[in-house]
């Protein structure tokens, strides 16, 4: 979830979502507590759609062309 200054929120795509659960259970992050732990929020500039290109481009690493 991106989430704004403003209050507006996006909800980033089910391919990230999907991703982070994978990843959590391939390190054994099944648990609420366990998962949870491992959060963190930041503060981005830009608006909501540009923060969350940038999270999802960043998850997925260099593209090739």
């Amino acid at each position: 979830m991106v989430k704004a200054a403003d209050g507006s929120k996006r909800r980033l795509s089910d391919w990230f979502q999907q991703e982070i659960d994978r990843r959590a259970m391939e390190q054994g992050l099944v648990g609420s507590d366990a998962y949870l732990e491992h959060w963190h929020w930041e503060e981005r500039d830009g608006d909501l759609d540009e923060v969350a290109a940038m999270l999802e481009g960043r998850s997925r690493g260099p593209q090739s062309s």
